[in-house]
């Protein structure tokens, strides 16, 4: 060993403050540092459990031993003659057991790692890839491989990472602080991924807490709740012909038919203690059923990382990390990818409007209202228990806005239907009077949240052409779905609530009263074409007591299928984009719960089978009839025969494509069947009857028109032709013109 040279001094208070881990400069303490009149450098070393530690310096063939100066394990050399170059050394030390460790690296010889124009796009709140700056990232700092950790809290007496690297011990590793940002910063040499971590955190009042790290790409549920380091570089892509094809997708003028799924339900395997599916069994089993069942995209209920599975997602504690319940980021995007190569796209459900209390979430992050408001009048929602961002700080807004790009960017995800998009836009949102506050013009608009959705909707759109960012919007904000150019909140889509609870209410009532009620039926064309709707039918109608569709339909068993079919069959008729909760496809007769898988078993049942055929058909149809989908958000792709024949409850209607096809539809809403009747038609030709409701295959009496009718020269409804049809009881016909 070369000799030691006496050790200085050790400020006493200094090595206290370092044991009672509330040193002012961590880095201006530990590692090495130049002592100038003594012509040295001294090296500073915290390593709790080591009996004696060595320094390896480059270029030097044996370690110098360090003095332990406290029996906490902290040590120190004083070493002369290295020159003014600062020097580069790793770390070797013998525990009690008398096991040697290392060479390691030491945290504390390492730069700044987050550059100016990081932290200052950073503040600015235009960042739009933090995810590659802040939380933990796998990085190589002067040719050292190991991990990178930063996290923003910026009224923090002090910051340190925990984890198992140091047996959760914050004394050990404190964090720099970059006082321009508020963002405290450390490289840990060595670490991979699969490392449990947390951040904890002595706020501004002195309270110790600890905190999972809110930009963590992977982290525990439940009880647990520790982030977990993660590459996520290396998994490898096979969609490229996918998002190809999607960059010039126009998802208005294409037939979308959706299916709304929550994970954790949808199926379970109950050999296995009714388990959970992973995410790589999902890639079989649930895509090969929506492949059958012809719907274009699957929609998740949120993924994103939740500790309480009755929120079903809805509170969220890790915006960039896929939950663990399922498997790990990389099973997500092997998920994802076996989709893409199937054809099926991938919407997220994404929730930016609040989040949960969790004391290991971002409530009071840095012991101060950081996320969310300090009033409580705009920053918490009593009724949900959760608090409300804070989009009037650019910070809150950019954190934000790079969840949303990071799932579009790195897990290839073609849109995000974004919740509670009301909650957002309003500062009196299920409050009271005195519970609010207004705006600086004295409004109810939440200036700062709109501002921040058409920030997000513009640069989602900007960055990845073709995906869908869809409204959950239940007011009658305007021009949610219209571009930020023009006033609007640049949704490419917005979900039509009304349409939902309308159709509902109306198909609940006895056949005997439609007619008293044939205008809640009509309604939704009188704004149909005032945003681009999608038509919902979504899990929010199937829990807390509401039932299942099926169970909201009147009359004895037959006519409760036949009145889900004709409504089915309606909504796919209906302009708009399609999407459908599990279960609804083939007449779940229980209420859903997020605790239990469907009841697959009654597809043995024909007429549950007879629905779940339907919805193939439709979707079938739906995507192969141009009339049925290239218009859906123009006036022109939609046209009335006949609304008003409320007496037998009827309605018809034409639906048009770009080149001029037709579909005719015509809706039977009572359970009397109509030989011979008469409809207008402003075509003449041969009209295919392409989907009956009534048919034997779904479960109806099978009457219908063998298979068409020739159009006839009598005046009706305003046209010079008509057809004479059957039409069936609690039925939707669908025919085709055909010119003769």
């Amino acid at each position: 060993m070369i000799p030691l040279f006496p050790a200085l001094a050790t400020d006493p208070e200094s090595v206290e403050a370092l044991l009672r881990a509330d040193h002012a400069d961590p880095f201006g303490f530990l590692g090495v540092h130049h002592l100038e009149k003594e012509g040295a450098w001294v090296f500073r070393i915290f390593r709790p459990g080591a009996r004696r530690l060595w320094v390896n310096l480059e270029g030097e063939g044996t370690p110098r031993e360090l003095l332990l100066i406290h029996a906490a394990g902290f040590f120190e050399l004083v070493a002369p003659g290295l020159g003014e170059a600062l020097p580069v050394y790793t770390l070797t030390w013998e525990d009690h057991a008398g096991v040697t460790h290392g060479p390691v690296s030491d945290p504390y010889s390492f730069p700044i790692i987050l550059g100016e124009l990081d932290l200052y796009y950073f503040c600015e709140g235009t960042h739009t890839k933090l995810h590659e700056k802040l939380g933990a990232q796998l990085c190589e700092i002067g040719g050292v491989s190991g991990m990178s950790f930063a996290v923003w809290a910026p009224n923090a007496r002090r910051v340190s990472l925990v984890g198992d690297f140091n047996g959760w011990d914050g004394r050990i590793h404190p964090m720099r602080l970059r006082r321009e940002a508020g963002v405290w910063e450390i490289f840990m040499p060595g670490i991979g991924a699969g490392v449990h971590y947390k951040f904890e955190i002595v706020g501004a009042d002195g309270r110790l807490f600890i905190k999972t790290d809110p930009f963590a790409f992977f982290a525990q549920h439940g009880l647990q709740t520790a982030s977990i380091t993660w590459d996520r570089t290396r998994y490898v892509w096979g969609d490229a012909d996918w998002m190809a094809q999607r960059a010039t997708w126009d998802p208005y003028r294409k037939p979308v038919s959706i299916y709304e799924v929550h994970l954790g339900s949808w199926r379970r395997i109950t050999e296995e203690g009714d388990r959970f599916l992973s995410y790589r069994e999902a890639a079989d089993q649930l895509v090969d059923y929506v492949v059958e069942m012809g719907f274009t995209h699957i929609e998740l209920m949120p993924i994103t990382e939740f500790p309480f599975d009755g929120s079903w997602g809805y509170q969220v504690c890790g915006y960039f990390a896929p939950t663990s319940r399922f498997g790990n980021p990389d099973e997500f995007r092997y998920f994802v990818d076996r989709c893409h190569q199937r054809g099926i796209g991938i919407i997220l459900d994404w929730v930016p409007a609040h989040f949960p209390k969790d004391p290991h979430g971002l409530s009071k992050f840095d012991g101060t209202a950081l996320y969310e408001h300090e009033d409580p009048r705009k920053g918490e929602h009593s009724d949900w228990g959760t608090l409300i961002f804070n989009y009037g700080r650019n910070e809150v807004r950019g954190f934000l806005l790079a969840s949303a790009l990071y799932w579009l960017r790195e897990f290839h995800l073609d849109g995000l239907r974004v919740d509670a998009v009301a909650s957002m836009l309003y500062l009196d949102y299920s409050k009271q009077p005195g519970e609010w506050v207004p705006n600086i013009h004295g409004g109810r608009e939440n200036l700062e949240a709109i501002a921040f959705l058409r920030q997000l909707n513009l640069a989602c759109y900007t960055e990845n052409p073709g995906i869908m960012m869809m409204a959950e919007e239940s007011t009658a904000f305007p021009s949610v779905s219209r571009p930020t150019d023009q006033g609007g909140l640049g949704f490419g889509f917005k979900w039509n609530m009304g349409w939902m609870h309308d159709f509902l209410v109306y198909m609940a009532y006895d056949p005997i009263h439609r007619r008293y009620h044939h205008g809640e039926a009509t309604f939704s064309m009188a704004y149909a074409f005032n945003e681009n709707f999608v038509l919902p039918l979504s899990h929010d109608e199937v829990v807390h007591g509401k039932g299942s569709l099926i169970r909201k339909m009147p009359g004895d068993r037959w006519q409760q299928f036949a009145n889900l079919r004709l409504f089915l069959a309606w909504m796919y008729a209906h302009p708009g984009k399609k999407l459908l909760f599990q279960g609804s496809e083939f007449a779940q007769d229980r209420e859903w719960s997020h605790q239990r898988s469907l009841d697959w078993h009654l597809l043995h049942d024909p007429l549950h089978f007879g629905i779940k055929q339907l919805v193939s058909d439709l979707n079938g149809l739906y995507q192969s009839e141009g009339p049925l989908h290239e218009l859906d958000h123009q006036s022109e792709g939609f046209q009335w025969i006949d609304y008003l024949d409320s007496l037998n409850s009827t309605f018809s209607f034409l639906r048009r494509s770009r080149s001029g096809g037709e579909i005719l539809v015509i809706v039977n809403a009572t359970p009397v069947p109509r030989q011979d009747y008469q409809i207008g038609v402003p075509h003449s030709g041969y009209y295919r009857e392409l989907l009956n409701t009534d048919a034997g295959d779904y479960g109806g009496s099978q009457l219908g028109n063998l298979g068409g009718v020739a159009s006839r020269q009598e005046r009706s409804h305003g046209h010079a032709h008509s057809l004479r049809i059957v039409l069936p009881p609690l039925t939707a016909v669908f025919f085709r013109r055909e010119p003769v």
